[in-house]
């Protein structure tokens, strides 16, 4: 006779994000709605949002969307300069980040 291993029914299912490849639990994914087996984690969720926004206001100009564009002009300077990467003023400058268009 042999014996099975038990299962944990609690165990979650690991996926994969889409984008960037980290590895998550089913739940903390986005999943498209045509398309539910494609999953993509918050932090690409993030820049898939801000990539369309982007797009439509290339498409559709408004002073908004100008705002929006001197945003992500300065958001591309500081990545480019690393100040993202140091120390308080880095972290400082991710919280920032999390609230910008």
């Amino acid at each position: 006779m042999t014996a099975h291993a038990a299962q944990d029914p609690v165990e979650t299912s690991r996926s994969v994000c889409w984008c960037c490849g980290a590895q998550r639990s089913d739940d903390e994914l986005v999943h498209l709605g045509d398309h539910p087996e494609v999953g993509i984690c918050p932090s690409c969720a993030r820049w898939v949002h801000r990539r369309g926004t982007q797009i439509e206001d290339a498409h559709h100009p408004s002073i908004a969307g100008w705002w929006r564009a001197r945003i992500h002009a300065a958001r591309t300077a500081v990545i480019n300069r690393g100040w993202h990467q140091r120390g308080v003023l880095g972290a400082l400058l991710r919280r920032i980040d999390r609230y910008l268009p």
